[in-house]
């Protein structure tokens, strides 16, 4: 790899811990910021790597610790700039907007404004997602029109179209990357992959929203990684990727495939309830650009990644058991 040193924001992510492990596979030194403590080997695949002492992690916050962030930043001078952070969650954005757009608008204004000026950026790379197009129930391209649908799409959409108006009149080297829904082993517990082999094991009901109706694609953490790596080598600033399976799946699918690989009764682990707010019925990204311009493409099958998801629970389930299933929201 070209680039020899990466900063990585958001990094306890369950893709950023996949982009960390990934991209120290390439010889490069990197440093990750995050709000909450680096925590323990169970969401951090990097932990494993025989190179994690080129891995420095640094917990920080770009609310409260904006200086802090900039002053490692200018002493480690990263070429490259991998951002996951933010407020993530769709639905939990309707209970207080405000904290999502100082988060994910605001705070990162003031970093961008930082960052536009440092000479030593040749690569910024926006981790953002289809929200910001609404629901769409046909693939959508690169170029289409933003039409966000909750408060946490607008602040995704807020903040991409400012990262464009950057690179326009500043040449600011953003790469924006799009995904899928993520999933894989190390996958916080409350989403719907881990959180279904969960309750498979633990005979708890699983709440189907809205009956799983929601169409989506999914990409396992590995193929992120990799697509990140090939959007820095080879993307254009300015431009936008989607990185997606062309396989697409209702939530209800999906549930089901992982009942039969775990050999367990559909009916008996799930019951219907009430749909989410504002959430979209389907996102069906074209991947065509990532896959002839990048040379991008999904490794990893579903099927092999729900089975690695479920060996990895299995594995861990003792410790996993006295961990919180639900989303905590932190302001």
């Amino acid at each position: 790899m070209r680039f020899e040193r990466i900063a990585v924001l958001g990094s306890n992510s369950f893709a950023g811990a996949a982009f960390v492990a990934e991209a120290l596979e390439h010889q490069t030194e990197l440093v990750g910021f995050n709000r909450s403590t680096e925590g323990g080997d169970l969401f951090l695949p990097y932990r494993a790597s025989g190179r994690r002492d080129h891995y420095r992690f640094i917990q920080a916050d770009l609310n409260n610790d904006f200086e802090r962030i900039a002053d490692e930043l200018a002493r480690f001078r990263p070429q490259v700039v991998v951002d996951f952070a933010g407020q993530g969650m769709v639905a939990e954005s309707w209970q207080n907007p405000a904290q999502w757009y100082q988060t994910n608008i605001l705070s990162k204004i003031r970093l961008h404004e930082y960052l536009r000026q440092a000479e030593w950026l040749e690569r910024y790379v926006r981790i953002s997602t289809p929200e910001v197009y609404g629901s769409q129930e046909t693939r959508i391209k690169e170029t289409w029109a933003y039409n966000p649908s909750t408060p946490y799409a607008v602040s995704h959409a807020a903040i991409d179209m400012s990262l464009r108006a950057y690179n326009v009149q500043y040449g600011f080297p953003v790469i924006f990357n799009r995904f899928a829904n993520f999933y894989g082993p190390g996958q916080q517990l409350y989403r719907i992959v881990p959180r279904t082999i969960i309750y498979g094991l633990t005979g708890k009901k699983l709440q189907l929203h809205g009956g799983g109706t929601s169409v989506r694609a999914f990409i396992h953490g590995s193929d992120v990684a990799r697509g990140i790596l090939a959007s820095l080598e080879r993307g254009v600033p300015g431009e936008i990727y989607h990185f997606s399976s062309e396989r697409f799946l209702t939530i209800r699918q999906v549930v089901e495939l992982i009942c039969q690989r775990m050999g367990i009764a559909f009916d008996a682990l799930t019951e219907v309830s009430a749909d989410r707010p504002g959430k979209d019925l389907a996102y069906l990204m074209d991947s065509s650009r990532a896959r002839s311009e990048l040379g991008w493409r999904d490794e990893v099958t579903f099927e092999a990644g729900i089975d690695q998801t479920i060996a990895w629970v299995r594995q861990h389930l003792t410790t996993i058991r006295e961990l919180p299933l639900n989303y905590i929201h932190k302001p």
